[in-house]
């Protein structure tokens, strides 16, 4: 019988980072920076057919199915399907490309660009197919669109019935065709023992589509459809389809998991009675209770609080090198030493530390006190290291009762919500405001659609801030406890830089775009709600009565803005999008900074243009009355 690891669910079947509710903050299976894979050429790949090849850059049309142009230079792969590709029954995969990498356990990141109607996917091992397609149009993702794990096929069952086992992604955080898109994958191979019978099936741990968590502790009962393998093997080769459309991949990146996890050896306990904020003299402190055990772990006292609990032993490592500690101790603090080292320093419920550890046996020393009567008792460890997952080293049973059951707004209708809004990564990771503090939009009205296409708008400069495909908003940090008055989008988000004014007076189409409010007389009106209860904002500046009316895309593909001025100054400019590079394309559109297209719809006859500003580009228009564009995403 294949069972699941018990360790593997306990662990990553808590998406939040949380083990078992007790406080210890993990690590979410992010893949590290890792060993990339060559892009200079297809040397990294058995047998490459002419349909792959190595790009420079690569372009694909909205409006041209199945297809990618490409230019001369290095970094990105690239399969075009030939206009021939007669099928081959003894290699019925041979325009797939195989990578020579052979693979167990990994995290495995890339980016990768879709044409338009096209499908592909990437074979974990060559056997477990994680699918990819343009799936833009698309509002609830089956099996067969982007970032599904793929059905099993079984020719013997009923018709409607010969796939099974497919994982739809939990919603659809896909972009665009033509836009990067990006791919983290966590992977646990299936066991074997000795004997070479299959002992646990795979995993596939987790999935993030751009950033969005889609897939977690998916199990792996088999190779899925299109396996290039009838059997299951600890390891085997990626491998990327290539008979199905075109598609372009690039920053392809793994971490192996191959190596043997520390372990914890001759483990002893002494536990004491008392309100210890910090480390006793243990040669001049009797203990309550001692003796030996097999796992760290808090059952070993009796005492509910008030205790400290120190436990000594050794700590056998395989592999040499780095290794990182997470350690939880609710309801007071702790402390760990590894081969004499301070790696973990008496703190709060959670600490983290590294250490470089040699190879063989060194010493362990781990101490919990708690003294915070209404936290239940509980102690949590983890390790990583080179080669090795994060995972539990501790028993890591018991809870603090401070889970948090999350409070999700969803958008079955035309939905508003006004809070607070966090702006991290605005311009430049972590972007701080004059106080230090995250850039926080204080009067942010975030409206959902039924479409799940959303936005956020800024009341104080009439700015869209930010999009987003997928689920509305987590309303947890507004509304549990004291709350702090914030919602988070829950979907692909596209921000949209820093918030500023829509509407400024510019000299020239060079001149600095206003910083704030001062001398544009701006004043906030509210907003009216049409027969759908979709929203048109509406303000004053600049002696102009201004309306801004937000609406969704038919299916789904984007949003289309436009602004109304009543009698704008002549020298009035409107500010529709800013990036790092803006380029323009055909009829109307622009590509901004490879992740969202820009196209303009009706400017009244005015001509835009892209300017140079602080580091950054920025898409201008004097304002002729009306402002029409839209932004897919």
């Amino acid at each position: 019988m294949v069972t699941p690891s018990t360790t593997t669910r306990f662990f990553w079947s808590l998406g939040v980072g949380w083990v078992a509710g007790i406080g210890l903050a993990m690590a979410q299976p992010a893949p590290a920076p890792g060993i990339a894979i060559p892009l200079n050429d297809l040397s990294a790949f058995t047998s490459p057919t002419a349909n792959w090849r190595i790009a420079g850059s690569v372009h694909a049309d909205l409006n041209k199915p199945n297809t990618i142009t490409t230019d001369k230079g290095t970094g990105i792969l690239v399969n075009v399907p030939l206009a021939k590709m007669p099928e081959d029954a003894k290699n019925p995969y041979k325009y797939d490309l195989v990578t020579t990498l052979q693979h167990g356990d990994v995290d495995l990141e890339l980016d990768y660009m879709m044409a338009s109607k096209s499908n592909s996917g990437v074979y974990l091992q060559g056997r477990y197919e994680i699918q990819m397609r343009d799936s833009w149009d698309i509002r609830t993702p089956n099996v067969h669109d982007n970032g599904a794990v793929y059905e099993r096929w079984d020719e013997k069952r009923p018709d409607g019935q010969k796939g099974y086992e497919g994982h739809a992604a939990r919603q659809n955080a896909s972009r665009a065709p033509g836009l990067w898109q990006h791919l983290k994958i966590s992977f646990q191979a299936p066991r074997f023992n000795t004997n070479g019978q299959k002992t646990e099936n795979g995993r596939v741990i987790r999935i993030e589509l751009n950033g969005v968590p889609i897939q977690e502790d998916v199990e792996l009962t088999g190779p899925t459809r299109g396996s290039a393998f009838a059997d299951e093997k600890a390891t085997g080769p990626l491998r990327f389809q290539g008979d199905h459309g075109a598609v372009a991949f690039r920053n392809i990146r793994y971490v192996a998991y191959d190596k043997p996890r520390p372990e914890l050896l001759n483990l002893k306990y002494a536990v004491y009675k008392g309100k210890y904020e910090k480390e006793p003299d243990y040669d001049k402190t009797a203990p309550e209770s001692e003796g030996a055990t097999k796992v760290l772990s808090t059952s070993i006292n009796q005492i509910p609080n008030e205790f400290l609990i120190r436990y000594t032993g050794t700590l056998r490592v395989s592999e040499p090198g780095e290794y990182r500690f997470n350690l939880g101790v609710p309801g007071g603090g702790g402390m760990l030493k590894i081969n004499k080292q301070s790696v973990v320093t008496p703190g709060g419920w959670n600490g983290s530390g590294k250490a470089t550890l040699p190879k063989g046996d060194v010493p362990f020393e781990l101490f919990y006190s708690k003294f915070v009567d209404w936290a239940q008792p509980a102690l949590g460890l983890t390790v990583a290291g080179p080669g090795v997952r994060e995972f539990v080293i501790s028993e890591g049973a018991g809870g603090n009762g401070d889970d948090v059951d999350p409070i999700i707004v969803d958008a079955p209708n035309n939905t508003i919500l006004r809070s607070f809004m966090d702006m991290p990564g605005v311009d430049s990771p972590g972007e701080k405001n004059t106080q230090g503090r995250t850039l926080r939009v204080v009067h942010a009205i975030s409206v959902g659609s039924p479409e799940q296409v959303h936005y956020t708008y800024d009341l104080d400069k009439g700015a869209l801030i930010q999009v987003w495909r997928g689920s509305f908003l987590d309303a947890t940090p507004m509304w549990h406890d004291r709350g702090d008055g914030s919602s988070r989008p829950m979907g692909m988000v596209q921000r949209l830089g820093t918030p500023v004014l829509f509407l400024s007076k510019l000299a020239s189409p060079q001149a600095n775009w206003i910083a704030d409010t001062t001398g544009s007389s701006y004043r906030p009106k509210g907003y009216v709600l049409d027969e759908s209860d979709r929203p048109t904002f509406r303000y004053q500046s600049y002696g102009s009565s201004i309306e801004d009316k937000v609406r969704v895309l038919p299916e789904g593909k984007g949003i289309q803005r436009e602004v109304t001025v009543a009698n704008p100054a002549g020298d009035l400019y409107a500010r529709l999008i800013s990036g790092t590079s803006i380029t323009p394309m055909e009829n109307g559109m622009y590509l901004v900074d490879g992740q969202e297209y820009v196209r303009l719809d009706d400017l009244a006859g005015a001509k835009p243009t892209i300017r140079d500003a602080n580091g950054r580009q920025e898409l201008i228009v004097p304002v002729k009355g009306k402002v029409i564009y839209s932004i897919l995403f």
